[in-house]
């Protein structure tokens, strides 16, 4: 596509978002809606609406060259997945589950389960910060010189008694003669059958074998060539892969488009920071010296009003208060009075009322469950409704109607850039003049008091208010780098693997919304699993303005069987958001930074390299561990449950300003304590074993990838019904050990088959049904599946009430 085309889509999808702001905030507001499906229905609407418009957004972001344009996209499109998130909070808060069905949505608005797929955007990683990346490359350097050193090391010997060490020798040198007689053995059967005599008849035997033997040779060597060219112009380049799909010429043309665009956007994007430069020095200069005497006439007016309508000058606004800025916007000193008045009116209002109401508390109640019963559902306050107005507007303002048919390359608009730079201009500016004029302010007031014959009375200083606790820093003299080195040593800070969000394959579940109408519980598949670790793990990481500003997720727990993948979802979040990996599982931090002082070290070495190296994910394999009801015997020298009380402590020092995620993996919480666990872990996902649809899926991907063919032979279907119970890693083993390079090549004679895959299926232990129905029933007894159950049964006897009124009214 065309820069003209992607234009035009940005111009669809902005009316698109028009519409759906107008249908949020109404000229009127809303009624509150009593009935929670409707209200449910209304709150999914806009979900699967705005991802839409994120799904075309992220592309047009992607693809658009114009420096300009390209950050207004950005922030509307920050403020898309903001709302996203505020709505699937909404979603959740309402249906009292992490996973929803929405299938009516669908049909209404003409859409495909694939449509509901939430795309990751590409510039969580194509545009990271310089400074990001030499950290990112500083972690590699170290993590290398960690394994080159670890490779340096001398071997250890063990030592051993005379007795084992004359056991050694004897066993190889028995085995040197043994191959050694062997030798001899063959040399002198191949020299009897060279003197052996020839039976009649043997010369035409043995000219017919020589035969046979030349053209299979042949053969064989032709193959053996023939695969060793194409390995050959596989290697240099000059020839596609088999086990790779050949791109067709349409995709080869849109890849090239794709390079072509983003060599653009660096050329652009420099050019556009150079005239940044160049433009605000300009300003400066010629603009500077104007905007410095208005500003200074301005605020000695003020100074004058201030003084004739108060009869004394006015204290200065502090830099913290905006400076010289808040006069500007409150610059009538009598309308100032008014408004002060009018506060202080209000609070003497207000200050019987609330004598009032502790006189009489039960009455207030009462009136305040009457007016919640009339209220009824509403929707939450958005942080990014009011950017996203601001950004449609710059866009109507700016971008809808101007002609660029002389911008047929897409550069910078020097005009914008002029407004732009003009207000960071007046800004700088404006620092300078306050300084200069809070000394010709307090000029003036000593000049006035001797007049008057009294002192000048100092300005109070405001007290600040009591902060949130800080974190007392144990490493002030030491480096990032030094930090990251001792943490890779110790082995807590990891290089995840470069495993794919995609490369988690599942199903999409057809059947959830119809068991939901039927009062029955879906079990979730691994494409909503998906979905939802994308909205609660990767976008938030992603970008640093929505993870100030949407639901604050500290800390994730991700429950199931083994093999269904939790491992890989956690190096999944790593890779596709950059982010660096710290292990504080219990197995991996027994034995290091012993006693309470070393532990204290050790956590605040990793929370502090994880703030510093934004984003961080803190990865504790078996969670379970540090909150057992009771420690195992075996485990009891290992000291799992030695993070049990500091964890919770680092957790409340994690802010919306911090892009650090606490990711869990438990494969058996009931040896946990469920209430010490439930405060730690905000989310709690159960990750259950495949459905038959993922089964499909999963097995015809993981055979296709090992190099197999899947044809009519086999029969995937019968195998996904016979591995019912069986997790996704199980499927892996069994491809690997079936799927073999020898069985590969003979697939052209003898095509693979289902029973083949039967036999080491068989030796795996599968999910038993008492251990998936075990952690349902751990499930309900978590925060959010005691809400729903409470709210089944309230909507229970809300439906008994309704049918017993209906039956006295028959009476």
């Amino acid at each position: 596509m065309s820069q003209r085309a992607y234009n035009e889509l940005w111009a669809v999808l902005q009316i698109q978002l028009g519409r759906l702001l107008a249908e949020e905030l109404p000229a009127e507001p809303l009624r509150p809606e009593k009935d929670s499906v409707a209200f449910f229905q209304r709150v999914a609407l806009f979900y699967v609406r705005y991802l839409q418009i994120f799904r075309k957004l992220e592309e047009i972001y992607h693809q658009v060259v114009h420096p300009q344009k390209r950050r207004l996209i950005r922030a509307i499109l920050d403020g898309v997945i903001g709302r996203l998130l505020e709505l699937k909070n909404e979603m959740v808060e309402k249906e009292f589950s992490e996973y929803h069905y929405v299938d009516d949505i669908l049909q209404d608005l003409n859409l495909i389960p694939k449509d509901l797929e939430i795309p990751i955007p590409r510039y969580f990683i194509t545009e990271c910060s310089k400074e990001l990346q030499e950290r990112k490359t500083m972690v590699t350097d170290i993590l290398k010189l960690v394994e080159v050193t670890e490779s340096l090391e001398p071997l250890m010997v063990k030592d051993m008694s005379p007795e084992e060490a004359i056991k050694i020798i004897q066993v190889a040198e028995r085995a040197r003669q043994g191959r050694l007689r062997a030798k001899l053995n063959e040399e002198s059967r191949n020299m009897n059958r060279m003197y052996r005599t020839k039976e009649p008849g043997a010369a035409e035997i043995e000219a017919a074998a020589v035969c046979i033997q030349k053209v299979w040779r042949g053969y064989v060597q032709r193959k053996r060539t023939k695969i060793d060219r194409e390995e050959e112009m596989i290697f240099l380049g000059m020839a596609m892969d088999p086990k790779y799909k050949v791109p067709s010429a349409a995709e080869i043309g849109a890849r090239a488009t794709e390079l072509f665009n983003c060599t653009r956007q660096r050329e652009h994007e420099e050019e556009y920071q150079k005239a940044v430069v160049v433009i605000t020095k300009q300003l400066l200069d010629v603009e500077g010296h104007d905007m410095s005497n208005t500003m200074k006439d301005q605020i000695r007016q003020w100074f004058i009003e201030c003084r004739d309508a108060t009869g004394a000058f006015p204290d200065f606004p502090d830099e913290e208060e905006g400076g010289s800025a808040l006069i500007f916007a409150e610059k009538n000193p009598q309308q100032l009075k008014e408004e002060l008045a009018a506060l202080e009116e209000e609070d003497s209002k207000k200050q019987p009322k609330k004598k009032e109401e502790k006189k009489k508390p039960g009455k207030d109640k009462g009136k305040k469950n009457t007016d919640d019963e009339e209220e009824g559902l509403k929707m939450l306050p958005s942080a990014f409704l009011s950017d996203l107005q601001v950004g449609n507007k710059t866009f109507e303002d700016f971008w809808k109607n101007r002609n660029e048919t002389k911008n047929f390359v897409q550069r910078h608009e020097v005009e914008l850039i002029k407004e732009e730079m003009r207000k960071v201009v007046e800004a700088q500016i404006r620092s300078q003049v306050d300084v200069q004029m809070r000394e010709e302010l307090a000029e003036w007031k000593l000049a006035v008091d001797k007049d008057k014959g009294g002192k000048a009375k100092p300005k109070a200083k405001k007290k600040g208010g009591k902060g949130g606790k800080k974190e007392k820093d144990l490493t002030p003299d030491r480096t990032l780098e030094s930090l990251c080195q001792e943490l890779v040593e110790q082995g807590l800070l990891k290089k995840p693997n470069n495993v794919a969000l995609k490369d988690y394959i599942g199903d999409y579940s057809y059947i959830g919304s119809e068991m939901r109408k039927l009062g029955v519980e879906p079990t979730p598949s691994l494409s909503d699993v998906r979905q939802v670790i994308t909205l609660y793990g990767i976008l938030p990481l992603g970008s640093q303005v929505v993870h100030e500003k949407a639901p604050l997720i500290k800390a994730i727990l991700l429950t199931g069987p083994t093999g269904v993948g939790k491992k890989m979802l956690v190096h999944a979040i790593c890779r596709e958001t950059g982010a660096n990996l710290f292990d504080l599982s219990p197995l991996n931090t027994a034995g290091k930074y012993p006693e309470k002082s070393g532990l204290a070290m050790m956590l605040h070495m990793v929370f502090k390299v994880a703030r510093l190296l934004p984003p961080s994910v803190i990865w504790i394999g078996d969670a379970e561990k540090m909150f057992y009801k009771k420690v195992p015997k075996q485990e009891k020298e290992l000291e799992p449950k030695r993070l049990k009380k500091d964890l919770p402590k680092c957790l409340k020092l994690i802010k919306a300003e911090d892009r650090v995620l606490i990711v869990g993996t438990t494969r058996d919480p009931l040896t946990a304590d469920i209430k010490s666990l439930c405060k730690t872990y905000v989310k709690i996902l159960h990750i259950p074993k495949p459905d038959y649809g993922s089964r499909f899926i999963l097995w015809k991907q993981l055979i296709t990838k090992q190099g197999g063919e899947v044809t009519k032979a086999l029969d995937l279907s019968s195998l996904s019904h016979i591995s019912d119970g069986f997790t996704p890693g199980h499927m892996v083993q069994v491809v690997q050990s079936v799927v073999t390079k020898r069985r590969v090549l003979q697939q052209a004679t003898k095509p693979l088959t289902a029973s083949e895959f039967v036999p080491p299926l068989a030796k795996l232990d599968p999910v038993l049904k008492g251990e998936e129905e075990a952690l349902k029933i751990w499930y309900t007894k978590t925060p959010l599946g005691k809400k729903k159950i409470k709210a089944a049964a309230e909507k229970e006897e809300e439906e008994n009430k309704k049918k017993e009124a209906k039956k006295k009214k028959k009476k």
